[in-house]
């Protein structure tokens, strides 16, 4: 679990310098983090329905993981995964952040964005935060003392949906109602930003969609192209009203939701084109992903009406540990490194992208913590793999929801991903489920009773990981 840092920053530097004649020094990184995408969610990953031209032209030109994890199933968590490269339970960000609840990622904690601006990128945060309960809070660290030159964007969830928010932010200052959607709002703004920066440095951009997380609304033509998909008339669900708008819960079917991800897509295009135009792709590397997996029709919550998001097949959804909850689509293109339409089937996690990323800008990883990310490097440029470097464990940690259907069952709290096998563990850590995900993927038999060894070789390890989280030295203790 525990990364050695010096092993691994000369492994960076052996990199960089190998693929020196295809790269200039310090390649601009743009990051898209979409919100509650699942795994199948895409037609490049299988979507018989939804059409995202410009992603599935993404990696065409690149490479699709198939075995790519979200830090955690919920967004908080997940957000400090990526950011920080370590295990989110370490950061002290367990859950996803209600607002006015005080918990935040702590200074203590470095972040991506603060490697980079200190290495002389520009940065900027265009879209979801939420790695704190409140965006106008003189006292909880904002985007801007994390990292980020420049934020534009909300917190937790658009209100009341994703057309004309009234809770979008630039730096600190709140701006009222934002005319337009989430989606056009936010890649206009980082074309905005990206024609206004300082073109002498790299930069970083962080475009955190609010699609497709529900309630939404989408233009008409959108709507239109779905329409076969939609029963009734489509009446949006508004959220952060007093009372929950009940009359207005009504299943129309997935209709709404495709059109949702389709805009996301052709808005998520412009950005990419912008890269065409500016001469600026072979420079860029770009990675897509999302936070965790998806809202599927099995809603527990009242804001969830209307989402139909697909886990391509796999167990569970958004919120929970099985593959649907924590596999997602991942896409990266890096001229010079990635092949184009290639696929990598390679267990990977989004704490690897602090390492990677850093590791390729040239950017010392922090020695004072452990780091959970690994450089994925060479999966990305499909090099020969070295065992030694990728083999290691997958961990997450999460309490689970009190949703209705999961009453009396068994829920699952953590999880570990070791070779081919992974187990879940209940709240007070005792396994509940063990699967072989070669042979099972769908975590439709459970093995646990039938391989005694594999099973104790797993909670051993366990055990060991979570004596390393809790005992971490910047850890917050509550």
């Amino acid at each position: 679990m525990n990364v050695k840092i010096g092993y691994q920053s000369v492994l960076a530097v052996v990199f960089i310098f190998a693929f020196s004649h295809t790269l200039r020094a310090t390649p601009n990184v743009l990051l898209i983090y979409v919100d509650d995408l699942g795994y199948g969610d895409l037609a490049s990953y299988g979507h018989p329905v939804l059409k995202t031209p410009y992603l599935d032209r993404l990696a065409s030109e690149g490479l699709r993981l198939t075995s790519y994890y979200a830090p955690s199933a919920l967004c908080s968590p997940s957000r400090a995964g990526l950011l920080t490269g370590r295990t989110p339970y370490r950061t002290g960000i367990q859950s996803w952040i209600p607002a006015n609840s005080g918990v935040y990622l702590r200074d203590r904690e470095i972040t991506l964005a603060e490697l980079l601006k200190g290495a002389g990128y520009s940065t900027a945060l265009i879209g979801k935060w939420h790695l704190n309960s409140d965006l106008a809070s003189m006292d909880e660290p904002q985007p801007t003392e994390q990292g980020f030159d420049y934020f534009y964007g909300h917190n937790a969830f658009q209100i009341p949906t994703n057309k004309d928010p009234v809770n979008v932010f630039r730096g600190k200052k709140a701006l009222g109602v934002q005319k337009g959607y989430t989606a056009e709002l936010y890649a206009s703004e980082a074309i905005n930003w990206l024609d206004k920066r300082d073109t002498t440095k790299p930069f970083f951009l962080m475009l955190s969609t609010a699609e497709p997380h529900t309630t939404f609304e989408n233009p008409d033509a959108y709507n239109q192209m779905y329409t076969q998909f939609t029963r009734g008339e489509i009446i949006p669900i508004p959220s952060g009203e007093k009372e929950i708008p009940r009359e207005k819960l009504v299943a129309r079917g997935p209709g709404e939701y495709y059109a949702n991800v389709s805009y996301m897509d052709a808005q998520i295009g412009r950005v990419l084109s912008w890269l065409r135009d500016n001469n600026a792709e072979e420079d860029t590397l770009v990675v897509f992903t999302s936070d965790n997996g998806p809202v599927t029709s099995d809603w527990f919550q009242w804001f969830e009406v209307n989402a139909y998001g697909s886990t391509g097949g796999y167990k569970g959804r958004k919120h929970f540990l099985h593959e649907g909850g924590i596999r997602v689509p991942a896409i990266v293109r890096f001229p010079g490194h990635t092949q184009a339409g290639t696929v990598s089937n390679v267990p990977v996690i989004g704490t690897d992208w602090f390492t990677t990323i850093a590791g390729i800008a040239g950017v010392e990883i922090p020695p004072d913590r452990v780091i959970d990310g690994r450089d994925i490097l060479p999966v990305l440029s499909g090099r020969d793999l070295d065992k030694k470097i990728l083999k290691r464990d997958l961990f997450w940690a999460l309490p689970p929801p009190e949703a209705p259907q999961t009453a009396g069952q068994a829920k699952p709290e953590f999880a570990l991903r070791s070779d081919d096998w992974k187990m879940l563990l209940d709240s007070d850590h005792q396994p509940v489920e063990l699967y072989n995900l070669v042979e099972d993927p769908l975590e439709l038999i459970n093995l646990l009773g039938d391989n005694p060894k594999q099973a104790e070789r797993l909670e051993a390890r366990f055990v060991e990981i979570l004596r390393s989280i809790e005992t971490d030295a910047l850890r917050p203790h509550h």
